[in-house]
This record gives structure tokens, C-alpha cells and sequence, in this order.
């Protein structure tokens, strides 16, 4: 077989701009090395700490950023990652990579989302791409919407007795004596139940602009955390309108007194009681309402569908915070160059 030369891989990099590689729109609008400040904290040694300058070098901190990035994008393992950067053209040119240039491999994919994950660095370097939105002009507006969605893990295949030690806080006792066992099991995803289906994990609590569709905020917690205990987390003063949309699994008299309290107009769904029926006006209020609202599940239906699926294979609460901070990061990533076409003078 011919080895491929320049003008070989020119015309199959042309071949994928006739193609409309969404990762060449990403990284045009990314500021990637604006990052590299908050990165180097956790993955670069100061000069002082290195016992010597021997050895192979790190690989670039914005690079492994990017790596990172892409797995969210595509929802792959640390293992798949490293496959995938070899053998597609396309995440070669996102990383910077040429044919002959070092890949990172899974275990070095795993150990810098791991040292993100320590540091909780995630959550910084969302609140920096959030600051470079609103210096492009896409600031909050018209209003916030909230709503949470549910992260599969695996399930754990656990005794009764064991389940009921982890649900009490506690370590069951004979994996104190295996900790290879203890290791492999999570013991912050919950089991919880929607629309009479169970469902073991996290979940995705997440505060949205009305008119770019950004997630501003987010906050992780175990699947078996009511949606409306977020909401304290979630609401932020930076959004230009007052309304705040949400299902009815947010509607309770406490909740409408920390809207009032902020000065913020509550465009909650109402729920029905047993006994006392919603009547047609507050059910065509909710359909409304719902014009507005869907706009988050468009967001939950573009992670699940056109990211990969929400699966997180990570063990424990910290962990599956890192995972779920990046795929909504780069869900704005990916949306920042939708609004570029979309949108490219924002008011």
C-alpha cells in the first residue's frame, strides 16, 4: 500500500470540509488556550516541584482539554477516545494531531479528567466558557427555564443487606475487607422511579436562557433527589427577563415565595389535586407555559440523541460531576456554533 502524502491528506481534509465536519465549527468559535491558565493548575508541575527535566514530555494541557471534549461530544470511553484520535482524520485535525504526532492514550485520558475532577475544575471552566459567551453578546435572556434529567450508570448488582448499609451511609462490612470490590461499586447513584419506570444514577439539574437555549447553570446530584430541591442552585440574577418556566414537579408554595422574593415571575406549571381537577383555564395556561418550557428538552433530546446518550460509566458523585459538567459544556460549545449561523449579531 502507497504511503498517503501532503496533497493525499490536503484532499481528504477538503473532503471532510465538503462535508460539514461540525468539530472545524467548534473549533473556530472556541477560545481553547483562554483555558489554558485553569488547566495548567492541575496537570503542570511548577518548574520548582519537577525532580528532573528528563523523560518524555506531558502532553499539552489544551490538547488533553480537547480530548476531553470530544468525548463528551460523542459520549466515548477513555479507551474509545484513543481509538477514535487514530483512526479518524477528523479528531486528528481537532486535537492539532498530525500523522506521525503522539496520541493520548486511555490511561492518560483517565488520569487528567481524574485531576480535573479532584480539583472540581469542571465547574471553573464552565463559568470561563459562560464569561466568553456573554463577551460574544449572547448574555441570559428572556427568562430562565429549569429542569433535570436523569443520567444512567451502571447498575450495581448488590445483596439486600448491602443496599440498605449504602442507603444508611455506611460501608457494608465485607467490602471493608475487599477493597478491589469496594472500588468497583458506586455508592452515591440512587434508584428512582418516572412515569412508573425505576432508573439508577444521577441527575442533571440544569438552568436555561429562553433565548439562546444555553445551559447557565447546572448542578449534579443522585437520581433520587426531588427536582425541585435544585432550585435554590440553579436560579442566577444575570438573566435579563423575570420569568422563570418549569414543570409542575417545581410548584409549591415555598418555591413561589423565593420567585417573589427575588422579583422574578413564576411561569410554573399548576398541578391537579385528587379530588380537584385543573380546570380548562390553568390547563390551557400550562400548554402556554409548555411553548416556552420544551425549549429545555430540546437540549436534553440534542445530549441524548446527537451527543452519544447521557450514560455515565464513572464510579461516584465526584467523578459523575466531572462527566456531566463537560457534557454540558460542550453542549454550548457545540450550541455557540449553532448560534454563529444561526445568529451571528446577537442584540
Amino acid at each position: 500500500m502507497a504511503q498517503m502524502g501532503f496533497f493525499d491528506l490536503s484532499d481528504r481534509y477538503a473532503s471532510l470540509d465538503a462535508k460539514k465536519d461540525p468539530l472545524i465549527e467548534i473549533n473556530a468559535v472556541v477560545p481553547w488556550d483562554e483555558f489554558r491558565p485553569l488547566l495548567e493548575r492541575v496537570w503542570r508541575k511548577p518548574d520548582e516541584d519537577r525532580k528532573s527535566r528528563a523523560g518524555r514530555k506531558p502532553m499539552d494541557v489544551v490538547l488533553m482539554f480537547k480530548a476531553l471534549v470530544l468525548s463528551a461530544l460523542y459520549n466515548l470511553s477513555d479507551d474509545q477516545i484513543e481509538y477514535q484520535v487514530r483512526d479518524r482524520l477528523s479528531f486528528m485535525r481537532f486535537l492539532g494531531l498530525g500523522l506521525g504526532d503522539r496520541v493520548p492514550d486511555a490511561k492518560t485520558v483517565w488520569l487528567y479528567r481524574e485531576a480535573l475532577a479532584k480539583a472540581g475544575m469542571v465547574d471553573e471552566l464552565f463559568a470561563q466558557f459562560d464569561g466568553y459567551l456573554a463577551r460574544r453578546g449572547y448574555i441570559a435572556r428572556g427568562g430562565q427555564i429549569l429542569d433535570a434529567s436523569i443520567v444512567p450508570v451502571p447498575h450495581n448488582h448488590n445483596k439486600r443487606e448491602e443496599n440498605v448499609a449504602i442507603k444508611a451511609g455506611e460501608v457494608p462490612e465485607d467490602w471493608e475487607k475487599k477493597p478491589a470490590k469496594r472500588s468497583q461499586k458506586d455508592v452515591d447513584a440512587r434508584w428512582t422511579k418516572k412515569h412508573g419506570t425505576s432508573h439508577y444514577g444521577y441527575k442533571n439539574h440544569v438552568n436555561v436562557d429562553q433565548k439562546h437555549k444555553l445551559i447557565r447553570r447546572y448542578h449534579v446530584t443522585d437520581a433520587a433527589v426531588h427536582d425541585s430541591q435544585a432550585v435554590d442552585r440553579l436560579l442566577t440574577r444575570g438573566n435579563t427577563g423575570s420569568g422563570v418556566w418549569a414543570d409542575a414537579a417545581y410548584r409549591s408554595a415555598e418555591i413561589e415565595a423565593t420567585l417573589k422574593a427575588r422579583k422574578l415571575t413564576s411561569h410554573i406549571h399548576r398541578k391537579g389535586k385528587r379530588g380537584k381537577p385543573l380546570t380548562q383555564q390553568a390547563q390551557k395556561s400550562n400548554r402556554t407555559k409548555s411553548t416556552v418550557r420544551v425549549r429545555v428538552e430540546h437540549i436534553f433530546g440534542a445530549q441524548a440523541n446527537d451527543m452519544g446518550g447521557t450514560l455515565v460509566r464513572t464510579i461516584g458523585l465526584v467523578r459523575a460531576k466531572a462527566k456531566i459538567g463537560m457534557k454540558n459544556l460542550a453542549y454550548n460549545m457545540r450550541r455557540l456554533g449553532q448560534l454563529g449561523r444561526l445568529n451571528p449579531c446577537p442584540a
